[in-house]
């Protein structure tokens, strides 16, 4: 008969989500349990001219600081923690020195400054969907997917940097995306993972299991080819701690460090849907729809990818979408409790469940209130940098209440949008969606997204910590202590929000609205913002 390991015996793992938001740190065991978690906030630098960056030392700092308080929360000792694994935000770039020393601050995936670099790469004689056509096809057979017009991501980074900024692009020795650059700091390696390198768009990824760099891609990039990164699996051994962070952190030496994946691929694992087209909804900063599938595919008009991500021979399909959670943070930093020095009023502590309660409680369709959640441009279904938020048909009979339902049902009717294309994408309409992040621990937004999507939700136990979960069962099965079919039950399903058939309708309505205003306003968009954007509507 089997003996019951002691909980304080078994094996641990630091497991990091690094959001746009701030750095998550848990202590994970080796059979799913949380022991410890903690969270330190980083701050967002935007730039004029559609740039956004965060701090590299930020994220250093908010990892140290969050990995000190989780291990010091866990009932587990110090010695048992074998590994760290990172999962962190996507579609970052970090320009650093041969010493592994950030040159800029990190831009990062909401940045646009790259779109007319991106826009000159795609010159040619025949264009398709805004792209050169024959380059377009040799991406999409190798990568399955294209840079994106809009400049948000490392492809577009790395021109912006070589084009505006030559002094950086001449010391740069490797350009890191977010997460290599974590791996960096913990090892003194300079390493890519198959996922993290993706949005490069410089690797043949026909064989999901050797994933190479392509001559033909790196000379289309623009980017010198010795600035990227050797290539890992997400479940490789990058090597031990550095000496130094091991002592930073109270852990051993010999505490080894798993190369992890970016937040849609950890997310995916996290969330227990590793079966084939189990799909999950990610409501964070950015909003996303993902599912594991066993082919390659790309449509280029829906921005809709099937790309490689952490398990073995899979793909992962991505719908994503630049607005999420960051619409409510929007409403709490910026009107609520904007600091103008003109109100004297501080958000409490649980301002996010005052929020909650008030979706709730208000009337379904906002009485007429429609918020379109553009705050940044949108990247699916269409590729627009020009599209901006805003607030239809508000009259003096609204409240503070119906503003917060609206903003609840606003991105909802978003999401909504981008299922469409997914389902097509997929062959198939999910019989539910599983959500994870931030979004996902609100009782009212799970309601919301059921009844606008038609959907049944599922929401985790904890889905908040469906990244940080990720990172530790990608480090479980890099070391041999799981596999991912068996880890995946560590997520486990809390409660299932149904449909409301009575509100179908009414959402219907909502929708083709949406959709409506969307399609008329796209010219002023374009007018006011001078945005090109691509893609259908």
């Amino acid at each position: 008969m089997a003996v019951p390991v002691s909980p304080l015996a078994e094996p641990a793992i630091l497991a990091v989500d690094l959001g746009t938001s701030g750095c998550k740190v848990a202590v994970v065991t080796a059979t799913g349990r949380v022991a410890g978690w903690a969270f330190r906030p980083v701050s967002l630098v935007l730039v004029e001219g559609a740039g956004a960056e965060q701090r590299p030392d930020d994220w250093w700092r908010a990892f140290v600081e969050a990995g000190r308080q989780a291990l010091r929360d866990a009932d587990i000792p110090r010695a048992r923690v074998v590994a760290v694994c990172a999962s962190t935000q996507g579609e970052g770039t970090v320009a650093v020195d041969r010493d592994g020393r950030a040159l800029m601050n990190g831009v990062i995936w909401m940045d646009m400054r790259g779109a007319p670099s991106v826009r000159r790469r795609m010159r040619g004689l025949l264009k398709v969907a805004g792209y050169d056509a024959l380059k377009l096809q040799r991406w999409l057979r190798l990568c399955g997917g294209a840079p994106a017009l809009s400049g948000k991501d490392p492809f577009g980074h790395m021109l912006f940097i070589r084009d505006h900024r030559p002094a950086v692009y001449e010391k740069t020795h490797k350009f890191l995306n977010v997460l290599d650059y974590l791996v960096l700091r913990l090892t003194g390696r300079f390493v890519a993972t198959q996922d993290s390198i993706l949005t490069s768009w410089v690797t043949d990824n026909r064989d999901v299991n050797a994933i190479r760099y392509d001559a033909g891609l790196l000379r289309l990039s623009g980017i010198d080819r010795e600035k990227f990164p050797d290539l890992v699996r997400c479940t490789d051994v990058v090597g031990p701690l550095l000496p130094a962070v091991a002592e930073d952190l109270g852990l051993l030496p010999e505490t080894r460090v798993i190369a992890g994946a970016i937040d849609n691929s950890a997310a995916a694992v996290g969330a227990g849907t590793v079966a084939d087209y189990d799909a999950h909804l990610y409501v964070g900063s950015s909003s996303w729809v993902a599912a594991h599938v066993p082919f390659k595919k790309t449509s280029v008009v829906d921005q809709i990818a099937s790309v490689p991500c952490a398990l073995p021979s899979k793909y992962l399909m991505m719908a994503l979408q630049t607005s999420g959670a960051n619409s409510i943070a929007f409403l709490k930093d910026r009107i609520i409790f904007h600091d103008d020095g003109l109100v004297d009023s501080e958000p409490s502590p649980d301002i996010y469940a005052v929020l909650d309660a008030i979706a709730a409680r208000t009337s379904p369709g906002s009485d007429g209130l429609v918020y379109l959640p553009w705050l940044f441009g949108e990247r699916c279904p269409v590729d627009d940098r020009s599209l901006r938020a805003g607030l239809f048909n508000l009259s003096i009979e609204h409240s503070r209440e119906t503003l917060v339902r609206a903003v609840f049902e606003g991105t909802a009717l978003n999401t909504r949008w981008m299922m469409k294309p997914v389902e097509r994408f997929l062959g198939r309409r999910p019989p539910h969606l599983t959500i994870i992040g931030g979004g996902g621990l609100s009782a009212a937004w799970c309601q919301i997204y059921a009844d606008v999507l038609d959907m049944p939700i599922r929401q985790p136990r904890e889905p908040l910590k469906a990244n940080a979960l990720g990172a530790a069962m990608i480090a479980a099965v890099g070391l041999g202590l799981t596999s991912f079919a068996a880890a995946s039950a560590w997520a486990g399903i809390g409660r299932t929000y149904e449909p409301d058939p009575r509100l179908r309708r009414l959402y219907d309505d909502r929708f083709g609205l949406f959709r409506d205003l969307h399609r008329r306003l796209t010219p002023v968009y374009r007018r006011l913002n001078g945005g090109e954007g691509a893609g259908r509507g």
